[in-house]
């Protein structure tokens, strides 16, 4: 091999190393980036808990005693406690970088624990008064009130040196994403129960139906094209036809989930029809052929031989939907919503994880880590629903083999 070459050839491969380790540098940067911005707030109440609080007014009936619980061992330093109503709170910050003062532990017979609902209608209402809470604020009759900026110390020494409490403001925590989780599994679901079917029967009649003409090249093109279609543009259609659309034949007044699911689906077809068409092609000729051979027609083969060889490349264009309806978000502001909902329904505005984290990150300043724990999420649901597919995919090939 002459210098020259050997020059080219190692040209070449630096080149080749070189793009590798930008391409690998770069995802592992960008990973790095969001898990360290993201893990600290990562935990099962983030997922499970609402984005609202739920605030209750707790007032004390007369008669109460107060406690006469000692500190226990296991709090920490940092725990403040009033030996007097059997309350230790701590200070933190939320999921959103506010302040704010916890409930870390409520003796047994703290008097707290009596209290009722002063704001309810129905008369006496109790209330849970339980670790993990948040105390906004505590009124008294006898001096000024106690704010969560003035901090757990001071809050548990003005308590100390009163006799009775007019009312104690707390609520839950608040800042979770379990609406944005629901939405999301939602969207998935309607998504692809209508983009899947229409787009794997459509790839089948290009590939195996149609004839080789220009009508079906142009059909070819036209898919083509609308890959290449900007997200927004989608999003514009949706809320001018499929929002409309909803609202007349549903009970929906405004932008919904059905609405989002009908615009992503078709975004996702020029997705699914290629895909599912690319695997229809690299199943052998001569299955179809010993198919007819054997005294198959043309449907029974397409169905029976083709589609279920095809399989594991459609369980991959399914993938590559669900990944799609997991990070779109331009075209389901406009079709959907950016509202962020607890209560969740498919005629009703909401928004997905990928959403949430675009009106996180628009707000002044940016909640950066709140928007990492929820990209987090999103690679972890998408990690799993990889693993799901690929195992699907590996059993099809074993049993068909």
């Amino acid at each position: 091999m002459s210098n020259k070459r050997k020059l080219k050839d190692c040209f070449y491969q630096t080149i080749t190393y070189f793009a590798a380790f930008i391409a690998v540098a770069t995802l592992s940067l960008i990973f790095l980036f969001v898990f360290i911005n993201g893990y600290k707030l990562l935990d099962f109440g983030l997922l499970t808990n609402d984005y609202y609080a739920t605030f209750y007014n707790g007032a004390l009936e007369e008669g109460y005693s107060f406690s006469s619980t000692l500190k226990p061992d296991s709090l920490s330093e940092d725990v403040h406690y009033s030996e007097k109503w059997g309350l230790g709170l701590v200070d933190d910050k939320d999921r959103e970088g506010n302040s704010i003062i916890i409930i870390e532990y409520v003796a047994e017979d703290s008097p707290l624990l009596l209290m009722y609902n002063k704001n309810s209608e129905e008369g006496i209402e109790s209330i849970e008064f339980i670790e993990g809470q948040l105390i906004s604020k505590i009124a008294y009759f006898d001096k000024g009130t106690s704010l969560t900026r003035t901090g757990a110390k001071v809050m548990i020494s003005d308590l100390d040196s009163t006799e009775t409490i007019r009312e104690i403001v707390y609520s839950s925590l608040g800042g979770g994403i379990r609406g944005s989780i629901i939405t999301t599994f939602y969207l998935i679901g309607i998504t692809i129960a209508i983009a899947l079917p229409i787009g794997i029967f459509t790839a089948i009649y290009l590939n195996e139906f149609a004839g080789k003409n220009k009508i079906t090249n142009i059909l070819r093109s036209l898919i083509e094209v609308l890959t290449g279609v900007p997200s927004i543009i989608f999003g514009l259609m949706g809320l001018a036809v499929f929002v409309p659309l909803t609202i007349k034949f549903t009970q929906a007044d405004s932008a919904n989930l059905i609405s989002g699911s009908f615009t992503l689906a078709v975004i996702l077809l020029p997705v699914i029809i290629r895909a599912t068409e690319e695997s229809l092609k690299i199943v052998p000729d001569s299955l179809r052929e010993s198919s007819l051979a054997l005294g198959a027609n043309h449907t029974q083969t397409t169905f029976k031989v083709v589609l279920p060889s095809a399989l594991p490349g459609i369980l991959t264009a399914t993938l590559l939907a669900i990944g799609r309806v997991i990070g779109e978000s331009a075209a389901l502001i406009f079709a959907i919503g950016t509202a962020v909902k607890d209560d969740i329904s498919i005629f009703g505005k909401s928004t997905t994880l990928s959403v949430h984290i675009w009106s996180l990150m628009k707000d002044e300043p940016a909640n950066i880590e709140l928007a990492s724990t929820i990209a987090i999420v999103i690679l972890m649901i998408v990690l799993t629903l990889n693993i799901i597919i690929k195992l699907i995919s590996k059993r099809f090939i074993r049993d068909l083999g």
